[in-house]
């Protein structure tokens, strides 16, 4: 404001003085006009000039040396019609004067003017002088002009000196203004009069009205200020300010407190019957007055609001772990003990969590829940030494229990003396009490009351309007038993839980649906076959089911098909894609093709199907699923496999010799672009084979690179374990205890053929020979001890012979294995695939292999490199 004032004052000052300027330079140019004019009307030989033939020749130059001499902007002569006679501007001479018409009237009669306005150079202050003969005569005059522009300059001139002056001025101003204020405000701390008012009143206030007591203490222990509540905390006189401390009458300990001037923070001292919490604080900062500021404050009342509030605290923190700890799990079992876990012991001492049957097998219970007989689920707390609660017993609550009456009212219970009479506050386990006899329950009430538990709650665990279990707090610390407030608690944590068991028992549900269903698409048991004795084991991956299989399949010519794969992914869709590629590989396995082909096969189906599911951007692709397959023949010993995808694979050797073999790792199913490369081995009998899925090896805290140490040391060390021994003891030892995906084992041993099991022969491509090598293989066949089976076994035989010569091409052999069934392989060097027919009536052949399809089991052909085998498999148990 100071400076806004000054600003208009300078303002002022300078407009005044440029006005006052303008006025007198307009006042001075009127005059030098009237003297210019009056001083040319009256020269001399002026009236002459005018009454000449030639007065602007004689004028003109007199007239322009007077208009420099003196300053002027013009010099007119007219005559006395108004004609100029002389003029600056040439072109102007000879024609009229201008003016406002009065003017040029008074200028013409002879009168004296001085007046400002538009002349013919611009607004000008113009005075007209007549001229006249000495009669008095008036022959013309002479009009000056002074430009209204030429006055304005001059005062434009003056002007920068005026502003010049009037900014020193307001620079002047300003800073002492600044200044002064500035010294003010340091002194006021920047407050002004109103505000140290305010201030004031509002620190008066404040001391008086505050809760706690406040003390202001000069340098030399004089009590300056003290509020009303200090006065009451310390019994003070009314007149105690201005004083000594040592004068106000307290105890010796607050006087040499009060005295000693250090800091002090929430010291507690007595005072009578109060327990005062002392602070002090120095004033000495930044040039303030030395002394001390001390507040002291009650805590006697503080303590019970100070317990509370902690109560309070630990009760939210209580119920926010709740929150996040019981929602953690997925699993009915954790949920439960997730629970008691954060109950135990910050809110009981012993807990309890029950389930409805239905629960636990992912049903929804249904009302009415009598008679209750929960499955008790998870304890915590119970001492070891004398339990009264058995994790997984079925529990049988009378009507009038407490848990029977919290269910059936859909509300928590809260008993705070179990002394009293009534009823067992607990049931007993099943089996139920016999119909007509009343359950009793003394013991159980007995072993609470030893255990000391005086005050239990019991509330529902309920969503959505259903039961779903319950939960028991039960305390045992003494003199703290359970009340409203805690029944507030319990039912908040009940409330917790029950969204989560129900969440859990969902989950449990659709978790057991995709359990059974990849159940059912695993084999549910391993076909007998002469080839490997062989074992199994599928673990789920935690909380969810996973895409591992394995497959024994038997192949015809003593041979077998091991398979271990798994598709990516988890759930529904990874358990329904499982049996689609098992029952694919099992169809592939039918063709009887090499590992790599059926790999090849499978990888076109995968790619076949996942291009149908490219119309439906929802569903879910298989591509990226693995699979190992191996064929074992128990005839040779060799065993060919390849993979697609990182399926695992073991081989021990009967001496311990562990082996990784160098199987080519080809790209995963789906993928497509590169050819697949199968590899082969000579295994001796009783080698071992170990196919896996990377769960077995991998898992929380556990490497692939350390999982497949532990696999090589563990099947090292126990070479001679049997199928099932080892995948037990593979589980017991290489798997981590978190796996990191659902683990799908098979471990086979492998068997050879004994030599007097397996007859060949070479066949002379010649029809004649069919009835010498027929009674050759009966004789075989008796030697066997399969007199039984000679006559069906010599019309396989020769149906099986006659079609190769007929049909195929040379080298022909035959070849007989006696396992668990009897076996007719005719090999010949062409690839044509014979097929069954209905022979016509008319027709002289094509019954042989209808023949062959009606006596045997199973009967089939197989391609080889050469050609093609056509094999016949018949059973041995008399039913030939």
């Amino acid at each position: 404001m100071q400076l806004l004032l000054i600003l208009v004052l300078v303002a002022a000052a300078v407009v005044a003085v440029a006005a006052d300027a303008r006025s007198h330079s307009t006042t001075d140019a009127r005059r030098r006009s009237l003297a210019v004019a009056e001083t040319l009307a009256h020269s001399p030989g002026m009236a002459r000039a005018l009454t000449s033939d030639r007065p602007t020749s004689l004028l003109e130059s007199h007239a322009e040396a007077a208009r420099k001499r003196s300053g002027v902007d013009s010099v007119v002569v007219f005559n006395t019609h108004g004609i100029r006679l002389t003029h600056p501007e040439k072109a102007l001479i000879g024609k009229r004067i201008v003016g406002p018409a009065g003017l040029v009237r008074d200028e013409l009669k002879g009168k004296t003017i001085t007046e400002s306005f538009r002349a013919s150079q611009g607004p000008s202050v113009v005075s007209a002088v007549p001229v006249t003969r000495a009669d008095g005569t008036f022959l013309g005059g002479v009009s000056v002009g002074v430009k209204i522009a030429s006055v304005n300059s001059e005062v434009d001139r003056r002007l920068p000196l005026l502003l010049g002056s009037g900014t020193g001025a307001l620079a002047l101003a300003s800073g002492g203004a600044a200044l002064m204020s500035r010294r003010v405000r340091r002194q006021t701390h920047g407050l002004g009069a109103a505000e140290m008012t305010r201030m004031y009143e509002h620190h008066d206030a404040v001391l008086r009205s505050v809760r706690e007591g406040v003390l202001v203490l000069t340098a030399g222990g004089r009590l300056l200020v003290v509020n009303d509540e200090a006065r009451e905390l310390l019994g003070l006189a009314p007149d105690a300010e201005g004083r000594r401390i040592d004068e106000l009458g307290l105890e010796p300990h607050l006087t040499q407190l009060l005295a000693s001037g250090r800091r002090v923070t929430d010291e507690v001292h007595p005072r009578g019957d109060r327990l005062l919490a002392v602070n002090m604080r120095s004033t000495d900062r930044a040039g303030d007055p030395a002394g001390n500021v001390v507040t002291l404050r009650d805590t006697t009342a503080l303590r019970v609001l100070s317990d509370r509030a902690e109560q309070a605290g630990e009760r939210l923190k209580l119920l926010s772990d709740a929150g996040v700890r019981i929602s953690s799990s997925l699993e009915l079992t954790g949920t439960a003990e997730k629970l008691v876990d954060v109950a135990v012991p910050r809110f009981a001492d012993i807990v309890s969590v029950e389930l409805l049957e239905p629960v636990l097998r992912g049903e929804e219970p249904e009302p009415p829940y009598e008679p209750l007989a929960p499955h008790r689920t998870a304890v915590g707390g119970d001492p070891p030494d004398g339990l009264v609660f058995r994790v997984g017993e079925r529990v049988v609550y009378a009507p009038s229990t407490p848990q029977s009456r919290a269910v059936k009212a859909g509300a928590a219970v809260l008993l705070t003396d179990l002394t009293g009479p009534g009823e067992s506050p607990i049931g007993h386990s099943a089996p139920y009490p016999a119909p007509g006899q009343s359950a009793t329950y003394s013991a159980e009430t007995r072993r609470l009351l030893d255990h000391g538990v005086h005050s239990l709650i019991t509330v529902p665990l309920r969503f959505r309007g259903v039961t779903l279990g319950l939960a028991t707090f039960w305390r045992t610390r003494p003199g703290e038993p359970f009340d409203e407030a805690d029944l507030a608690i319990a039912g908040e944590l009940a409330v917790r839980t029950a969204v989560c068991v129900d969440n859990a028992r969902r989950y449990a549900r659709e978790h057991t649906m995709v359990t059974t269903l990849q159940r059912t698409l695993l084999p549910s048991g391993l076909p007998d076959q002469d080839a490997v004795r062989v074992a199994s084991r599928y673990l789920p991956a935690q909380g969810e089911t996973g895409g591992s299989w394995f497959d024994v399949i038997p192949l015809p010519g003593a041979r077998v098909a091991l398979v271990v794969g798994k598709v990516a992914g988890q759930g529904l869709h990874a358990a329904a894609t499982m049996g689609r590629l098992r029952t694919a590989v099992q169809n592939f396995s039918a063709l009887d093709v090499p590992p790599d082909e059926l790999l090849s096969h499978l990888d076109e189906l995968v790619t076949r199907l996942d291009l149908e599911r490219e119309a439906d951007s929802d569903d879910v692709r298989i591509t990226g699923a693995t699979c190992l397959y191996a064929i074992h023949d128990s005839v040779s010993g060799h065993c060919a496999m390849a993979r697609a995808g990182d399926p695992g694979i073991a081989v021990t050797h009967p001496d311990g010799a562990v082996d990784i073999p160098a199987v080519p790792i080809g790209p995963a199913l789906g993928m497509g672009g590169e050819p697949f490369e199968a590899v082969g081995l000579s295994l001796p009998p009783a080698s071992r084979l170990v196919l896996y899925t990377n769960g077995l090896l991998e898992g929380e805290g556990q490497a692939a690179d350390t999982g497949l140490d532990l696999l090589r040391r563990t099947l090292a060390a126990e070479p001679d374990l049997g199928p099932d021994e080892t995948c037990r003891s593979l589980f017991d030892t290489v798997l981590p205890a978190h796996p990191s995906d659902d683990v799908a084992l098979l471990v086979a041993r492998t068997r050879l053929l004994a030599p007097e099991n397996v007859a060949e022969w070479d066949v002379p491509f010649d029809l004649a020979a069919v009835a010498p090598l027929r009674a050759t293989c009966t004789r075989k066949l008796r030697a066997w001890g399969l007199e039984d089976a000679a006559y069906t076994a010599e019309l396989i035989i020769s149906e099986l012979i006659t079609n190769a010569l007929r049909y195929g091409s040379p080298p022909v052999r035959i070849r007989l294995l006696r396992g668990r069934g009897l076996i007719f392989e005719v090999s010949d060097g062409s690839s044509t695939a014979p097929h069954l027919r209905r022979a016509a009536i008319t027709d002289e052949g094509g019954r042989g292999l209808f023949l062959v399809a009606q006596f045997a089991q199973r009967w089939g052909t197989r391609y080889t490199p050469h050609g093609k085998v056509i094999w016949a498999e018949a059973a041995l148990d008399g039913g030939l």
